[in-house]
C-alpha cells in the first residue's frame, strides 16, 4: 500500500457546514479531513468566530469589497493552517507517559505503522529514543473541496455581469490557490471546462524546479472511464491528478450520481489491474508539456458505504487502495463535525426508514436525506401556509431560466409561485395536480439548511433568521445508532471495537447493489413511455446490474476474514438478486 499519511482513512466533505472545521478538530491527530469552500458567507462567519476565540488580528472582508469570495476562502485558509501549526507545536512538547493529546495521537494510529509499534514498545519500557517519535509527528492534510457544477457567474452592484474569473467555482479555485496551504483541492460533481481551464494560470497546481507541487488535485470519481478521460483533460496543460478518489454513485452522503448500473466493486476491479497504465499514459501527456524529473505519487482511494474494519482492510489490501474515505458515521462524533443537538440526536436514534433519497436538491440531483428534521418540519409550514418556497439569499444554486432573464433557483419562493400559477392554468385533474405541486415544492433550499448547523453550533448569528437545519447522511448510517467519541469511531475503523447496532447489515457491496436495484425499479416505474433508445439505456443498466452480480459470486471467495456463514449468506442475497432482475416487472421494454 503507497499512502503519504499515517492514517489509512480521510473523512471527506460532509455538506457545506458539517466540517467546515473538521481540521482544526482532527489534523493534529494526523487525521486528513475536507472543508467545502462553496459558501463564503458561513466561512467568513466561522473566520470571525475563530479569530474572536483564539484572540487573532481580523479585518472583515465585505461582499462589495473586490473580489471578496476568494479573499474570505483564503482568508479562512490560512487561519485553519495557522491553528494546526500551532497545535502541532504544543504537541510536539508534551510529556510522554501521560493522558494527553501526544498519547492520544499515538494511540489512534493504525496497528500495523512501524511508530505506533515503536510507542507500544516505548510503554513497555523498552529503550525508544523519544525524539525520534516526536519527528515523526505529522498533521493531518486540509484539503478542501469544489462541487465544480456549483459556478454560477455574478454581478456587480449595477447588475452587470462579472469577469468569468469571478465565477462561484473559480473564485473558490482562486481562494485556495492564494492560501498558506500545501494540500489539494477536491473537484467532484463532474465536468467544468471553465474552472478546468483556469487551473493551468496558478502556477502552485504546476511543477516547481524539483518537479514538487505544492497544490495537488483530486478528482472525484465514478469510474474509470471517468477518470481516464478527466485524467487526459489536466494532462494535456501538464497538470498531474494526484489522487483519484472513487466514491460510490448511490451509497454515500449528500447528492447521489447514479452510474448507468456500474458497481463499486467492478469499478475498483477495472482501477487495480489498469492503475499502472493510467498513471503512465497521464504521466507521458503530462511530461510532454511541464518538466517532471520523476513520475509523481498517484494515490486511488474509495469512499462510500464502508462500514466494518474487514471492509476497510478487505479495500486496502485486495484492491490495492491507498486508503479509504469514512464519512457519515463522522457525523455522530462531534469531536469531528458540527452538528448542532437537535439534529444530532435524531440521527443517533435514527431508523433504517429515516434514511431516503429525496428530490430536494435543487440541482435536480438526487439528494440523501433524513426524515423529521427541522428543514422537513420548515417545508412542510411553509405548505401549510401557502407559502412554498425559501427566501434566495445566497443564490449559489441559480440555474433556471424559465420564468426570468437571469437566472433563480427551484427551491426559491419566487420561481415556486411562478411554476405553481403556471400549474394552475394547467387544469389538470385531482391526482395529477397533486403530483405535479409535490415535485415543485419538494425542492429546499440547501445554502441555509447545510450551514445553519455549524452556526447553531458555534452560537453564532444565523442568516437572516433561518435555523431549519438539512442534513444529508448516507444509507450506511443506518448501521450506527448513538454518540460516540473520535477514539471511539477510529477504533472501530481499525477493528479495535465495534459500534454497529443490532440491525442486520449485509456486505458494503450488497448494500450498494439493493440501493441500484431500488433506483432502477423506480426509472422503470416512473417511466411512462419510453422510446427505443431509452430502452436500450435501460437494458444496459440491468446488463451491468446482472454483470456485477456474477462477478460478486467470484469475489465472495476472496473474502478470506469473513466467515462461512457470512459468504454463504452473501450469495444468497446474490441469488436472490438474480432472481429479482429477471421478473417481468425489471425487464425494460418500449411502449411508444
Amino acid at each position: 500500500m503507497n499512502t503519504t499519511t499515517l492514517h489509512h482513512f480521510h473523512i471527506p466533505v460532509l455538506g457545506l457546514g458539517y466540517t467546515i472545521d473538521t481540521p482544526a478538530k482532527v489534523a493534529r491527530f494526523g487525521i486528513s479531513s475536507v472543508i467545502s469552500i462553496t459558501d463564503d458567507v458561513v466561512i467568513e462567519s466561522m473566520r470571525a468566530h475563530y479569530s474572536k476565540l483564539l484572540d487573532y488580528p481580523y479585518e472583515p472582508i465585505s461582499e462589495r469589497a473586490e473580489d471578496h469570495r476568494a479573499r474570505r476562502i483564503t482568508g479562512y485558509l490560512d487561519l485553519i493552517h495557522e491553528m494546526v501549526e500551532r497545535q502541532m507545536t504544543i504537541l510536539r512538547e508534551l510529556p510522554f507517559f501521560e493522558d494527553n493529546e501526544l498519547s492520544k495521537y499515538f494511540e489512534l494510529l493504525p496497528d500495523d505503522v512501524p511508530v505506533k509499534q515503536l510507542y507500544l514498545k516505548m510503554l513497555d519500557g523498552e529503550p525508544v529514543d523519544q525524539d525520534y517519535l516526536r519527528s515523526q509527528l505529522v498533521a493531518g492534510s486540509i484539503d478542501v473541496n469544489i462541487m465544480c457544477k456549483v459556478d454560477n457567474l455574478r454581478t456587480d452592484a449595477n447588475g452587470d455581469l462579472l469577469p468569468e474569473k469571478y465565477s462561484d467555482a473559480i473564485a473558490a479555485l482562486r481562494g485556495f490557490a492564494d492560501s498558506k496551504l500545501s494540500s489539494s483541492v477536491v473537484l467532484s460533481a463532474g465536468y467544468n471546462p471553465r474552472l478546468y481551464n483556469y487551473v493551468e494560470q496558478l502556477t502552485d497546481f504546476l511543477p516547481d524546479e524539483n518537479g514538487q507541487l505544492k497544490k495537488k488535485i483530486i478528482l472525484k470519481v465514478s469510474d474509470y472511464r471517468s477518470a481516464l478521460i478527466q485524467g487526459k483533460l489536466f494532462a494535456k496543460k501538464g497538470i498531474w491528478i494526484s489522487e483519484f478518489r472513487i466514491e460510490s454513485g448511490l451509497n454515500c452522503g449528500g447528492h447521489a450520481f447514479a452510474t448507468d448500473g456500474l458497481l463499486l466493486g467492478p469499478i475498483l476491479e477495472e482501477f487495480r489491474t489498469k492503475r499502472a497504465d493510467l498513471a503512465a499514459e497521464l504521466f507521458a501527456l503530462c511530461s510532454n508539456v511541464k518538466h517532471y524529473p520523476v513520475q509523481p505519487p498517484q494515490l486511488i482511494t474509495v469512499q462510500g458505504g464502508i462500514g466494518t474494519a474487514n471492509e476497510q482492510e478487505f479495500l486496502l489490501e485486495y484492491y490495492s487502495m491507498d486508503a479509504t474515505g469514512w464519512g457519515s458515521p463522522f457525523l455522530l462524533v462531534p469531536e469531528a463535525t458540527n452538528v448542532d443537538t437537535e439534529t444530532l440526536q435524531l440521527l443517533a436514534t435514527a431508523r433504517k426508514e429515516d434514511y431516503y433519497v429525496s428530490d430536494a436538491s435543487p440541482l435536480g440531483v438526487p439528494f440523501n436525506n433524513l426524515r423529521r428534521t427541522s428543514a422537513e418540519k420548515q417545508l412542510e409550514t411553509r405548505i401549510e401556509k401557502k407559502r412554498p418556497g425559501s427566501p434566495c439569499y445566497k443564490k449559489f444554486l441559480v440555474t433556471d431560466t424559465t420564468f426570468t432573464k437571469n437566472p433563480i433557483c427551484t427551491a426559491s419562493r419566487e420561481y415556486q409561485n411562478l411554476k405553481l400559477k403556471e400549474l394552475e392554468a394547467m387544469n389538470l385533474s385531482g391526482e395529477e395536480y397533486k403530483e405535479a405541486f409535490e415535485k415543485i415544492v419538494v425542492k429546499d433550499c440547501l445554502c441555509e439548511g447545510l450551514t445553519s448547523s455549524v452556526l447553531i453550533n458555534n452560537g453564532l448569528p444565523l442568516s437572516h433568521n433561518l435555523n431549519a437545519v438539512t442534513i444529508c447522511p448516507g444509507p450506511n448510517l443506518a448501521y450506527f445508532s448513538g454518540i460516540f467519541s473520535l477514539t471511539e469511531m477510529v477504533n472501530h475503523i481499525y477493528g479495535r471495537v465495534n459500534l454497529l447496532n443490532k440491525i442486520y447489515r449485509p456486505n458494503m457491496f450488497i448494500n450498494e447493489l439493493h440501493l441500484y436495484m431500488d433506483y432502477f425499479k423506480k426509472k422503470l416505474a416512473t417511466s411512462s413511455s419510453l422510446t427505443a433508445q431509452q430502452v436500450k439505456s435501460l437494458q444496459t443498466f440491468k446488463k451491468n446490474l446482472l454483470s456485477g452480480i456474477e462477478y460478486y459470486k467470484q469475489l465472495a471467495e476472496q473474502l478470506k476474514k469473513e466467515s462461512n456463514e457470512y459468504i454463504a449468506q452473501m450469495r444468497a442475497e446474490l441469488d436472490h438478486a438474480v432472481m429479482t432482475l429477471n421478473l417481468p416487472s425489471f425487464n425494460p421494454c418500449p411502449t411508444v
